[in-house]
Order: C-alpha cells, then sequence, then structure tokens
C-alpha cells in the first residue's frame, strides 16, 4: 500500500491542466478564468456625482451663498456648457459633472426659490463627486486564474469585456458497477440496492466546476464493463465505483487490464477508501473508487477534488487543514491514515461513535473530516487535532 501523499502524487501525474476556450461573459459565471484580463475603458469614463443636488464652483460655497441655476444634468444627459460664477447646475446622480463645477451641494443643504438656491445647511468638506478612473483605468488587470463570482462577472461587464477565455470544463465519466444496484426510482429486487455513490460524485464534481457523465450501471461481467468503458470515450477522467477489489466478482481491474489499462497504483493506507485503484486507460486518467458510500464520497474529497482543481488550472495546492479542540477523547489510531466523520462547532470537533463507511446518514451529518495519522496515539478531550471542512 501507498501513503494518501503518494496516492495523490502518482494523480497528479496522469492529468494535466486543460486548454482555454472563449465563452460570453454572460455565460462565465462559475467559470474558471484562464488568462488575465485587462480593462478596455476607465470607471466612470468622466467625473461623476455621487448625490442628487447642485453642482456649483467650491470656492463658492458658504452658508447662505445664493445660486442661479441655469441648467440640468442627469445619468446618460450631461449639461454642455460651461458654467460662471454663481451659477449653478442641478444634477442627479451618475450624471457627468459641468465643466467649471467641481463641488456638488446636496439637495437637502438647499432651498429653493424659482431659478434661484440659497444654501441653508453647512454643505461639509466632501465634494460628492466621483472623480474618472476612480475605479478603475484602462489597463486594470483581473487576474488568473480564478472561479468568477457573480461580483467578478458584474466587473468584467464595467470594463467592456464581452467575451472571456476559460478553462475547458473536465469530463468526468461516472461508472457505477455491480449486480446489486439500481438506479433510484427503481424497484430493487430482495438482494439488490439504491446506486447512491454515482449520485453524489456527480454532484460533487460539478460543484467543482467539472461536468458529470452519468454512465448506465455496468454489471459484473466482463462484457457489461467493456461496453461501459466503451461509453467512457471521449472523458478526461473515469471514475469508477465498486468492483475494484480482489473478489470473484470485482472485475474491474481484469477489465481494464484487458483493455490496456497502465496502472499506477492499487490500494491506499487509508480509512475509509484503502481498495483505491488509478491509471490511464485509452488516453484518460482512470480512478477506481470503492463501493461502499463513504468511502467513495471521502476519496472524492481527498483525491478527486485536487486532480479537477489541477485540470481546471487552480493549481495543485490542497486545502489547508484547520484546527480544532477535540470535544471527546479518541483511541489510539491504526495503521492507516484516517478520515474521520466528524462536526465542528464553536471551535470545538466531535467525531461520530460509528465510523462505519456504508452509513451515509452520518456523512450527511457531518461538516468535517477529522484527519488522523497512521498510529496516532490516545487523544484527551481538549487535545487540538486537524480536519478538513466538507
Amino acid at each position: 500500500m501507498i501513503t494518501v501523499a503518494q496516492a495523490r502524487a502518482a494523480l497528479f501525474d496522469l492529468i494535466a491542466p486543460l486548454p482555454p476556450l472563449e465563452v460570453d461573459l454572460v455565460d462565465a459565471a462559475g467559470r474558471v478564468l484562464a488568462r488575465e484580463m485587462q480593462a478596455q475603458r476607465d470607471q466612470p469614463p468622466f467625473a461623476a456625482s455621487s448625490m442628487d443636488g447642485y453642482a456649483v464652483k467650491s470656492a463658492e460655497v458658504e452658508l447662505h451663498a445664493m445660486f442661479k441655476v441655469i441648467g440640468e444634468a442627469a445619468a446618460g444627459h450631461r449639461f454642455d456648457a460651461p458654467v460662471g460664477a454663481g451659477q449653478a447646475v442641478r444634477i442627479f446622480t451618475g450624471a457627468p459633472i459641468p465643466e467649471g463645477t467641481d463641488f456638488v451641494v446636496i439637495q437637502e443643504d438647499v432651498s429653493r426659490t424659482g431659478d434661484l438656491i440659497t444654501i441653508t445647511d453647512d454643505p461639509g468638506t466632501k465634494t460628492n463627486i466621483r472623480p474618472a478612473g476612480g475605479d478603475f483605468t484602462v489597463g486594470t488587470v483581473v487576474s488568473a486564474p480564478r472561479i468568477l463570482e457573480p461580483q467578478d462577472i458584474a466587473l468584467l461587464a464595467s470594463m467592456n469585456i464581452a467575451r472571456v477565455p476559460v478553462t475547458r470544463k473536465p469530463v468526468i465519466a461516472i461508472l457505477a458497477t455491480g449486480d446489486e444496484l439500481v438506479m433510484p426510482g427503481e424497484t430493487p429486487g430482495p438482494d439488490q440496492i439504491i446506486a447512491s455513490n454515482s449520485f453524489g460524485l456527480k454532484a460533487m464534481v460539478e460543484r467543482l466546476g467539472a461536468t458529470a457523465r452519468l454512465l448506465p450501471i455496468a454489471r459484473d461481467t466482463l462484457s457489461s464493463l467493456r461496453t461501459a468503458f466503451d461509453l467512457a470515450s471521449g472523458a478526461d477522467l473515469i471514475v469508477t465505483i465498486g468492483g475494484a477489489s480482489v473478489g470473484d466478482h470485482d472485475l474491474v481491474a481484469q477489465a481494464t487490464a484487458d483493455l490496456g489499462m497502465e496502472r499506477a497504483f492499487y490500494k491506499v493506507a487509508m480509512r475509509p477508501g484503502k481498495p483505491l485503484m488509478a491509471g490511464r486507460l485509452n488516453g484518460a486518467a482512470m480512478v477506481g473508487l470503492p463501493g461502499n458510500p463513504v468511502s467513495a464520497m471521502v476519496c472524492g474529497h481527498i483525491f478527486l477534488a485536487p486532480m479537477i482543481r489541477t485540470m481546471l488550472r487552480l493549481g495543485t495546492e490542497l486545502p489547508s487543514l484547520r484546527a480544532a479542540t477535540l470535544d471527546s477523547p479518541l483511541a489510539q489510531n491504526g495503521p492507516r491514515e484516517h478520515y474521520m466523520r466528524a462536526v465542528v462547532a464553536d471551535g470545538k470537533v466531535t467525531a461520530f461513535d460509528n465510523q462505519d463507511s456504508s452509513l451515509l446518514t452520518i456523512l450527511s451529518q457531518a461538516n468535517a473530516l477529522l484527519v488522523r495519522e497512521p498510529n496516532d496515539p490516545p487523544l484527551v478531550a481538549g487535545a487540538s487535532v486537524k480536519y478538513l471542512p466538507l
């Protein structure tokens, strides 16, 4: 068996960052920006009023000063004439500042009679003007790589960028195997269960930014598995669930060997998830996950997530483990790295008593994986431990 770190390193060797493609900005949310973008304009492109009020010369602003209103400026409609001494322009938020003015007296500080205004309250020293380029200027950079959040989309739009280069989404083919499986909604036989892993993994990889292809369940025959792998053609990563162990009905290893898979490793010193297999098959990376539901999902977090981030050009760095105080004592760990389902609240972490790898109810309640090193000694309540948020 190899360590978790060795398995990750081997998996990174099976993949490479994917190429960029251009998409319309309206379709770019949640995608990974492939290269930095530069603003095509200043924002704002002109000095603009930040308040409703009257544009005047700052040198003339004082309590009880009077001005004659000679026009109006609104957003999208500038007052296109110079403003002289003793004059004011009625102005609204977002409107360009008229030539000759450099101060906006807010309307609450003014009384108006006809075309005359009087400053009736202390106008203060704030000009209420947004300078040209105050947000960004031509050439301002949006760095990459980055997952484009809604605020990034708004920024790129204001920079007058209509199309953006994004990393192509990895295509992940997900293949559940086993005669015991039926799809949700079907009526299982007396010896069958519902296929859950593939749906959980599909949701996981799509949340990470990949495109999931859910393949039909493969039965426990070599011919069925060969047909299923044919359907996975074109995927960047093939993920099988179950059938990768050494039992008489675990045929994934044999089927992939018959198809020419170059195996990278088999078995990892971890709990849950020991019977993990990986290699390259017909030009695609392949990962064979255990069939137990919790094992499959935990391996998804520990192995598939870093692979997808790498293919999306987000780097090979792993999420940092966080520290918390152990709420209850734990017995000594065994020889494998253990990812214990746990709940973190108020800086304390509580591991579930039952860590059976078939219990999805416990995984659903967990918000963390408490990480224990091989042969970790017994821990008392109050000890500092590391965890991976879910």
